[in-house]
């Protein structure tokens, strides 16, 4: 089937349907969702949204600690945009139906405070912020005219003037978007989508990773497709570790215990139960994730162990189990009572920093196709990202990319010329152990040579075994009717290839990085 709108939003989490609303008054826009639409990170996020609400706090503050989380490198003209635009971004939220904790009063918003906020400044909803902010702009989508909303649909490549027969480089200028082939997971046909402009919205690559926070769709798709069609990439060596899932290996995505609960007093303690985080940084607990991480990853290393604990005991049994109930319920599912039990934990794969550059507006380098949230680089985070900037810049940036789409599509047309997919001379494959395993090779790779801590040796191993994996799975696609799960997995190795190059060129221990092999440089402490 071949599809035309004016505008083609892939992926439907904050960025993507917030993005969706600000242009339906101005076209037809289509939004495809890889799985069920509410499914997808933003659902995940318990802790909130950072933004200046009140005079007890200022820009100023906000910007400065977003940019020593970043450690130095950071767009700091990004920075200062995005933290001034918050608090009409949240004014829009609240406009769409989401509901944010309000003081017993009911007259200021509840704020948290999070690890590197010197403030309280989170905005939330009880321990599920993700969720409700996902179900408010769900509904108000659902209910938009102009807006269709298609699940189960897996976008497979960018299509670019390579579909037409031209060939296209990393140095071909004026690489266009003309849409997107999707496959339709129910029929497995492979679709056109043709749109004026296209928004990549696609979320993040944790599952790169053996052990991760985020949902099982998250596969780097936006990073991948955009990589196939020669794009700009940047900052993928950025991966963040979130310090604190809980530690229950056989679930995935592994369970996120928000770093909020550290805000409200839990603090982070060893194996034995005793306090270690003094070691590391005088914030102790509430230290940026990237040290935390880190902290944690070292003191199980040193032990011998596979997890630490979060002790939450110290804060109020009814302010525990009012502010925390969706932890509280999962933790008691599995016989750990918070309010008497430490909670074990330890780092998970969280959040992708780098990804699709884009310029204020949301623009990638390829004409016409716009990246926003988790799958794209703002230059906003920087070398690590503060806590809970994460639904706050995918709502700025698709605002940013909303306005220049709508001017956009004035002036541009469907570009009819496009073929539809070619399946021809394809055998459709039933070994999927084939798939599966190489998977699971694959994430195990990442985790132990380019997880937190690296170094020279474990980069060039996990390149070397990685170009196998890659060569026999090139082979496998080259004769295989296209499957999810063989896209997903060749999306996987793209997104390694690009944080294992990306890591290797980065000479310097910074933010998210850190190799052993780069301490002595830079006078660090060494971590193994």
């Amino acid at each position: 089937m071949r599809y035309e709108v004016d505008f083609l939003v892939v992926g439907s989490g904050i960025a993507g349907l917030s993005f969706a609303l600000k242009v339906a008054p101005y076209g037809k826009v289509c939004v495809l969702s890889k799985g069920e639409a509410a499914e997808g990170s933003t659902r995940y996020a318990q802790g909130g949204i950072a933004a200046v609400m009140y005079d007890s706090d200022s820009f100023d503050k906000h910007i400065q600690d977003t940019l020593i989380a970043g450690d130095g490198i950071c767009d700091r003209e990004v920075v200062e945009m995005t933290i001034r635009e918050a608090p009409a971004r949240i004014k829009e939220l609240v406009q769409y139906g989401v509901n944010f904790d309000k003081s017993v009063a009911g007259d200021r918003f509840d704020l948290h405070r999070e690890g590197g906020h010197s403030e309280f400044r989170i905005l939330h909803h009880k321990d599920n912020t993700g969720a409700e902010i996902e179900r408010g702009l769900l509904e108000a989508v659902h209910n938009h005219p102009n807006i269709e909303l298609k699940e189960n649909q897996f976008a497979i490549d960018i299509i670019t003037q390579h579909h037409l027969g031209q060939r296209v480089t990393k140095h071909t200028p004026d690489i266009e978007c003309y849409g997107v082939y999707a496959l339709d997971c129910r029929t497995n046909v492979i679709d056109t989508y043709l749109a004026k402009v296209t928004l990549l919205a696609t979320g993040g690559m944790g599952n790169v990773y053996t052990t991760t926070t985020t949902p099982i769709v998250s596969t780097g798709d936006g990073v991948a497709m955009v990589h196939r069609a020669r794009g700009v990439l940047s900052d993928l060596e950025f991966m963040q570790f979130h310090p604190t899932s809980l530690y229950n290996p056989a679930e995935k995505p592994a369970f996120l215990i928000t770093e909020a609960m550290r805000g409200a007093g839990a603090i982070l303690k060893d194996f034995k139960g005793n306090e270690f985080m003094h070691k590391y940084d005088k914030r102790l607990s509430l230290a940026p994730r990237d040290i935390v991480a880190r902290a944690i990853d070292n003191e199980m290393k040193i032990a011998g162990v596979d997890h630490l604990y979060l002790d939450a005991r110290g804060i109020d049994k009814n302010e525990l189990i009012n502010g925390f109930p969706t932890i509280y319920a999962k933790c008691l599912e599995l016989g750990i009572n918070i309010t008497k039990d430490m909670i074990p934990i330890r780092p998970a794969a969280h959040y992708q920093c780098g990804g699709i550059k884009v310029d204020r507006n949301g623009e990638s380098s390829i004409h016409h196709l716009y990246a926003a949230g988790e799958c794209s680089c703002t230059g906003l985070h920087g070398g690590n990202r503060l806590a809970s900037n994460s639904l706050l810049e995918a709502v700025v940036y698709a605002h940013n990319a909303a306005q220049s789409a709508i001017e956009r599509v004035k002036t541009r047309t469907i570009c009819n010329q496009v073929p539809d997919w070619n399946a021809d001379g394809m055998v459709l494959n039933e070994e999927m152990v084939l798939i599966t395993q190489t998977k699971r090779e694959l994430q195990e790779l990442m985790w132990n040579y380019v997880g937190i801590v690296r170094s020279d040796l474990r980069l060039q191993r996990a390149f070397d075994r990685l170009n196998l994996i890659f060569r026999e799975t090139e082979d496998l696609y080259n004769r295989s009717v296209l499957t999810e799960e063989l896209s997903e997995l060749r999306n996987l190795i793209a997104c390694s290839y690009l944080i294992i190059k990306m890591a290797r060129n980065r000479r310097q221990n910074v933010g998210l990085h850190y190799s052993i092999d780069l301490v002595g440089e830079n006078n660090e402490r060494p971590t193994k």
